[in-house]
């Protein structure tokens, strides 16, 4: 069984999208920002929605990856007059900062409340 999912996600809408600079200073803050339904919107309704997104960071030479943090989106639409009635949705869209002497991997992992655990990665390249 595999517990995260993966894909393209230009072609699927669950997978957690890393944006980060190409390159970043050794020591300085940078931000990474992680977004789920980047090219293909997530419906975020009250049925069907992104729970939460968690950033990991993986230094190389290093065993065990750092967390980051963790966003939770509690806004779906829902209230007491029924799913779907509220005018509030949170968008499933994170900013996480940090600074590290490293390179290493960044891997960020969404949890949709139909479809499980999606995660994607990408490498931080220090200079």
């Amino acid at each position: 069984m595999e517990l995260f999912q993966t894909a393209d996600w230009k072609a699927e809408k669950h997978v957690p999208v890393i944006e980060l600079p190409e390159k970043v200073k050794r020591g300085e803050v940078f931000e990474v920002r992680v977004t789920v339904g980047k090219e293909i919107p997530h419906p975020n309704t009250t049925e069907h929605h992104i729970r939460w997104i968690e950033l990991f960071f993986l230094p190389e030479g290093e065993k065990f990856p750092y967390e980051i943090g963790r966003a939770e989106f509690l806004a779906h639409g829902e209230s007491v007059d029924g799913p779907n009635t509220s005018s509030v949705y949170a968008e499933p869209i994170a900013v996480f900062t940090f600074k590290t002497e490293k390179s290493g991997k960044l891997v960020a992992a969404s949890y949709c409340n139909i479809h499980g655990l999606w995660q994607n990665e990408a490498e931080v390249k220090v200079e």
